[in-house]
């Protein structure tokens, strides 16, 4: 069961946008989502999120269909949890949690398992009176994969104790890894950036000749991929990295910082954008704001607009009874398009189908050699340079 709130200022389209995504989280997580329910207020209500006619809606669509989990999309705090679950009868998430539940599946290294574990015992904390019934249950799966199977979680002192070990644990692992990109020396470096799920890793693995994992689910890579890559005699390293997504949990921001050293070191940014998505702009808007609280935002950025095999120009007709019809546009026709505004740089691909493959290629080139010559002046030798400057 999925459930949103339509506040003050958004619109219904927002809304079904949101609900959309906490759909593919959702189904990212393993589960199956049976119905949507929303409601409209001003704010949420303190005790219960959403209004007490609505929840009892919902308590008897629940019962009767059996449903196990309601999904909220939005961030609750333990009382309101604890006040909703007592009329739900049955187990109940936020989208906080819920996005913790899949970057604990989806954690590899040693770095991803610390920082993932520290963002949820930091959410954990707040909400341990209420948890704690479930934490000693605990078995694995969505919302319930985790911290929480040893006696080390009964109190909060053992909890902020835990904490404390995280955090010095992933300070040992940063002095690691920044001494390895420190023995990198003073290669060009450019960055994968974007919302989850729009096809970085699969461009990254076009770019770099490399095996990078990449399928059609949200946060596919959490663990940063370096790989070292080299044209037209000039070497550079391309870094993928870990998904943006809206309301992405303040922990998990906070915990993968270090991670995302990767992007504040990085000399270009390349920022995909799926073109193909409804709500690509937003999705620009959230990286974005992400980078800006990164402290990168005015970095070199190249926008890589992905995807445009998959997306579809509605044209508007004149007549409403008209039925729409949707049409692709060719590449010149993307070139002139208003998305070529949307950045200093910017262009359209398809890494799926290799299409204008060699146009990114050669605005990469064009990019790491301005760097790398002012880095290395004497690299190619005078008359290289000069034709390249040329």
């Amino acid at each position: 069961m999925l459930i949103g709130l339509l506040q003050k200022g958004q619109s219904d389209r927002q809304l079904t946008e949101y609900l959309d995504e906490l759909a593919f989280l959702t189904e990212t997580a393993g589960a199956l989502t049976l119905r949507r329910f929303s409601q409209k207020l001003d704010a949420p209500d303190s005790k219960t999120f959403i209004g007490s006619g609505k929840l009892n809606e919902i308590r008897d669509f629940i019962a009767e269909h059996k449903v196990d989990l309601a999904v909220f999309d939005d961030e609750l705090s333990g009382t309101q949890i604890r006040n909703i679950e007592k009329v739900l009868n049955c187990r109940v998430l936020d989208r906080s949690n819920l996005i913790l539940d899949i970057f604990a599946k989806r954690a590899r290294s040693a770095q991803a398992k610390a920082q993932v574990e520290l963002a949820q015992y930091q959410y954990l904390l707040p909400r341990l009176t209420r948890m704690w019934t479930h934490l000693e249950k605990q078995r694995g799966g969505i919302g319930m994969r985790g911290p929480g199977e040893s006696e080390i979680e009964t109190d909060r002192r053992a909890i902020r104790d835990r904490l404390a070990r995280l955090k010095e644990q992933l300070r040992a692992i940063e002095k690691q890894s920044a001494t390895q990109r420190k023995q990198r020396g003073e290669f060009v470096r450019l960055a994968l950036v974007g919302y989850t799920n729009v096809g970085k890793s699969t461009l990254m693995n076009l770019l770099s000749k490399s095996d990078v994992f990449a399928e059609n689910k949200l946060f596919a890579t959490l663990d940063t991929t370096v790989r070292k890559v080299v044209y037209d005699r000039i070497p550079f390293l391309l870094s993928d990295t870990v998904g943006f997504i809206r309301k992405l949990p303040h922990g998990l921001i906070e915990s993968f910082k270090s991670t995302l050293d990767e992007v504040r070191e990085a000399d270009v940014l390349l920022h995909v954008v799926d073109i193909s998505h409804p709500q690509f702009e937003d999705q620009i808007a959230v990286v974005k704001e992400t980078l800006a609280e990164l402290g990168t935002a005015d970095k070199p950025t190249l926008m890589v607009f992905n995807k445009i095999d998959a997306y579809h120009y509605v044209p508007k007709e004149e007549d409403d009874l008209t039925p729409e019809t949707k049409e692709n546009l060719s590449l010149e026709e993307f070139k002139k398009s208003w998305m070529s505004q949307l950045g200093e740089q910017c262009v359209f691909i398809s890494a799926a189908n290799r299409t204008n493959i060699d146009e990114l290629r050669l605005r990469l080139t064009s990019m790491v050699k301005e760097i790398h010559l002012v880095r290395y002046p004497n690299y190619l030798g005078s008359e290289q340079r000069i034709a390249n400057s040329e």
